[in-house]
């Protein structure tokens, strides 16, 4: 199985290797492409909801031109100067918590996760949308099984790290560019002669409208298609989100990342917008819009009888699906890292921080690609309905993101001397991300957005009931701490400390960080077998974690904090008279590093004992094994497999004292 699994997956990282930080950075180009995807990728589909929402006013699709570029470079520079704020990461959630307080950051952080596995949701349905516009109407029944198939192959790209899933792509991300910027100059060139008129066809178009219908209606309806079009801004949020995952110097990798998405998104989106217009495309049943413009451009095409048009349109739209199915990317790797960054905070499960040892969050990648696969299935693949979903959750966090910015400017205006324009831009950046909102919440309430509403808010109360949960566990350990107050022995008496014997009974004792939990594990032993065990070794596992990792510091970092921690436990006996000594390693995962340990003991200590301590609750519930690790149990049952006699010490969380 191990074989297996390091061909599918690979094999764990060297957590000593001096380049780590190197090999899993992403470079501006990379970043581009891993991060980039979702961005551009929603100009297969934005633009082509903004235009349908214009209907009988498509002339007026110029004007949206217009405004879907400045806006994506608001947005894009709001984000960028987010980036240089908050240069270690956490986009929207982190912003929200710091700038807007706790539970202003959590219903950012929720909104994040609805949005990220919705954006895996879109993508993978948006790209068979792609191929099925050009596949025979009878493959149409295997059209759900393909998406689903493409999510599984997604997920083991995302366990085999982040820079592999990016290398992989970055061939399909060129090869979009290249087709789709060759699409767009073909059908401004071919068409070249006809802009004057189009031009003054779209001024007498809004004029005969503002006349027959009056001016607020006609701007309505631009605003309402302009906010249709939110999807093609989804993804701009990207970069700030996963800044720890960029090269140094990470700040201006993100700056350079942010103004690549900007100008790739704004040319693309805006060209295909504004080529609808130009080749008069209009809808057609079972075919994407963008599916209808490349056949009007190159479908006629023959070169001595034979159809290269049609090769060119396959061409093209396997390089819109292929994109599609892999702008799934940033919701695998965004959508875990802010999971993570709300795990550290106790909003979520803990074990959602852990990284697998090939040092991605695995329980992340797990989840989204869980929630996706029941998106999928419940939509059924349906891309208007889920695009409706995905933005919503979008312009959350965007509205979030900049009032906590704007709210940022106006309290540090007094020492900030630039806070006027940066005010401006986040201020512009607020009031167009909600207008969106609450127009595509009233326009699509009963088509998806009353969906996601419900998603969203049961994803926050139960972030809620966790951490509150975890703040009760927290308040009834405190009794334990006090134990951590006992006098510490001073190094002046460091010769008259006890002897390691290893012939004479010892007791192997596994911690984690020096405090109230270990130390009561310690008495229970003393109080169960008293003045049988001689020596004392203590064994632990410095985690790293998306809290603590940055390259071969983080590790060094996690190592003398772990060091630190059970020199204390070792003092700690020495100044009650016990012989006491410890072992640790630095690992990505807990169980098998302490089964390695514990038998690497037992080779030089034969009369061991191994005690772990665990939470009992006086009422157990299903969710107690969710928000708690069974590590005790589980190294239980490996090392007595071993052979090695394992004890679990209970350690009981009082109930009266947790309400």
């Amino acid at each position: 199985m191990g074989k297996i699994r390091n061909i599918i997956i690979g094999p764990a990282r060297d957590l000593h290797d001096p380049a780590l930080g190197h090999k899993l950075s992403l470079a501006a180009f990379l970043a581009w492409v891993g991060l980039g995807c979702d961005g551009l990728s929603s100009s297969a589909y934005g633009p082509e909801e903004a235009y349908r929402a214009l209907g009988l006013h498509a002339p007026l699709a110029i004007f949206l031109v217009v405004m879907m570029a400045t806006t994506i470079f608001v947005i894009s520079i709001a984000y960028s100067n987010l980036i240089q704020h908050f240069p270690g990461g956490g986009g929207g959630y982190l912003v929200a918590t710091k700038l807007l307080g706790k539970k202003a950051g959590v219903v950012s952080g929720c909104a994040l996760l609805v949005d990220y596995f919705l954006t895996i949701s879109v993508s993978v349905a948006a790209g068979c949308d792609a191929l099925w516009s050009f596949l025979p109407p009878h493959f149409a029944g295997f059209k759900l099984t393909a998406e689903v198939v493409a999510l599984f192959f997604l997920v083991i790209l995302n366990l085999r790290g982040i820079r592999e899933s990016v290398t992989v792509v970055a061939p399909v991300f060129m090869l979009f560019v290249v087709t789709h910027v060759f699409m767009i100059l073909y059908a401004i060139g071919s068409h070249f002669t006809e802009l004057p008129s189009l031009f003054q066809g779209s001024v007498s178009h809004f004029h005969s409208s503002v006349q027959s219908l009056g001016f607020f209606p006609v701007a309505l309806i631009m605003l309402r298609a302009y906010s249709m079009g939110g999807g093609t801004y989804t993804g701009i949020e990207a970069v700030s989100n996963g800044v720890a995952t960029l090269r140094e110097p990470r700040v201006k990798t993100g700056k350079k990342t942010m103004f690549l998405m900007a100008t790739s998104l704004a040319f693309t989106a805006g060209g295909i917008l504004f080529s609808y217009l130009l080749t008069h495309s209009i809808p057609v049943t079972g075919k994407t819009m963008n599916a209808v413009l490349v056949d009007n451009l190159f479908g006629a095409w023959n070169l001595g009888g034979i159809s290269v048009g049609r090769g060119l349109v396959i061409v093209t739209l396997v390089s819109e699906a292929a994109l599609l199915f892999l702008a799934a990317q940033t919701g695998f790797i965004d959508g875990p890292r802010v999971l993570a960054n709300m795990a550290l905070d106790s909003w979520v499960p803990r074990h959602f921080a852990q990284f697998s040892d090939r040092l991605v969050t695995k329980n992340g990648i797990y989840l989204m690609g869980a929630a996706a696969a029941g998106t999928l299935l419940y939509t059924h693949g349906n891309i208007t309905m889920l695009v409706v979903m995905y933005s919503i959750n979008v312009f959350i966090t965007f509205v979030l993101t900049e009032l906590g910015m704007a709210t940022h400017w106006i309290v540090a205006r007094h020492q900030e001397p630039q806070w006027k324009s940066q005010l401006a831009i986040q201020g512009t950046g607020f009031i167009m991300c909600l207008c969106i909102l609450i127009i595509t919440l009233y326009e699509k309430f009963s088509e998806g957005g009353w969906m996601t509403s419900v998603i969203t808010s049961a994803v926050i109360c139960i972030c809620f009931l966790i951490r509150g949960h975890y703040r009760k566990v927290k308040k009834s350990l405190r009794r334990l701490d006090e134990l951590t107050s006992t006098p510490i022995v001073p190094a002046a008496k460091v010769n008259e400390m006890p002897k390691i014997n290893a012939d004479l009974p010892t007791a192997v004792v596994m911690v984690g960080g020096f405090s109230g939990f270990g130390l009561h594990q310690l008495m229970s032993i003393h109080m169960q077998f008293p003045n049988y065990f001689k020596n004392f070794i203590f064994i632990s596992v410095g985690i790293l974690d998306s809290g603590n990792f940055k390259g071969i510091e983080g590790v060094k970092q996690v190592e003398v904090e772990t060091k630190g921690h059970l020199e204390k436990y070792v003092q700690w006996c020495h100044a009650n008279g016990w012989a006491a000594d410890y072992r640790m390693a630095v690992d990505t995962e807990t169980i098998q590093a302490l089964e390695k340990m514990c038998k690497e003991v037992k080779q030089d200590f034969p009369k061991t004992t191994y005690f772990s301590g665990k939470l009992i609750f006086q009422n157990e519930k299903f969710y107690h094994r969710i928000l708690h690790h069974e590590t005790a149990f589980a190294i239980q049952r490996r090392l007595q497999f071993a052979g090695l006699s394992v004890i679990v010490l209970p350690i009981r969380v009082l109930e009266e004292a947790a309400a």
